[in-house]
Order: C-alpha cells, then structure tokens, then sequence
C-alpha cells in the first residue's frame, strides 16, 4: 500500500485491561484503520509511567506503511471491514469514549468492537470524527458522534 493517503489521526487514546492501561494511537487512511500501539502502563508502576508520550512522539509524522510495523501489535483494518465508529464526548468529570467495531477481515483479523478512553480530556476530536462520518470513503460505516445528556434538576 504504497500510495495511501492519511485522512486522520485519532491520538491520546487508550485501552483499559485488567492489569495494565495499553496506549493507542488510530490512524485512518484512504484504505484502512492502522491500530498503533504506543505503551502500556502496569497499574502497580502508574505513578511512573510516561502514558505512552514517547511512543506518539515517534510515530507522529510516521507514514502508513512505518506505522504498520512500528510495534508487534499494531494491525490495519480495512476501511470495508469497519462497522462503526462512535464517539461519546467527555464532559468536566468523565473522559471521552471511542468505540470501534469491525467484521472479520480476509486476512486473518478476527471481527471484534474496541472501547478506548481519551488520555486529555481537553480535545475529544470530535470534529475529527464528524468529518469521517461524511468521507464518501466510509459511507457503509456507522459513524456518530454522541454528546452526553444530563437530566434537568
């Protein structure tokens, strides 16, 4: 995939898991969605974690094809694969939510749905996101964008 063209870069964004938080950098380009992992932090070595700053320096300018081999665990899905992407915008006290769901792909990536959390809570890219729900590239992709609601005292 030589020629493929970046559309977006989702950044700050990570995975919890039972021990450890993974970092996660989403870069969408007009063929796929490359999953970059960027760090992980153990829960016990929090305090001295770097939450993966060093890893998205790195691959911040970093063409497709380099950050699809930056990590081990980093993989592309197809733009055809993708099913969804949904975005719950933070607000002062809950941190903005990313949810990605794809089908089972040719080669070998099992159909899955990912929730990541935003690592700032001053962006939550949601302009980023609105945008990709009118790319004509991800027409059969369920994009949305979901401000958070709260009940009238």
């Amino acid at each position: 995939m030589p020629d493929e063209t970046v559309i977006a870069r989702l950044t700050h964004w990570f995975r919890q898991r039972p021990n450890s938080i993974e970092f996660w950098e989403l870069v969408v380009t007009d063929e796929r969605l490359l999953w970059c992992f960027v760090g992980e932090s153990y829960r016990s070595l929090l305090l001295r974690a770097d939450m993966g700053e060093r890893g998205r320096a790195v691959v911040a300018d970093l063409p497709p094809e380099a950050i699809a081999t930056f990590d081990e665990r980093n993989f592309g899905v197809p733009l055809e694969f993708l099913e969804k992407i949904h975005l719950v915008t933070g607000t002062r006290f809950r941190r903005a939510r990313l949810v990605v769901g794809w089908r089972a792909t040719d080669g070998g990536i099992e159909s899955d749905e990912w929730t990541l959390f935003q690592s700032r809570t001053a962006d939550s890219q949601r302009e980023l996101v609105t945008e990709l729900g009118s790319d004509p590239r991800l027409e059969e992709v369920d994009v949305t964008v979901e401000t958070p609601r709260f009940p009238r005292l």
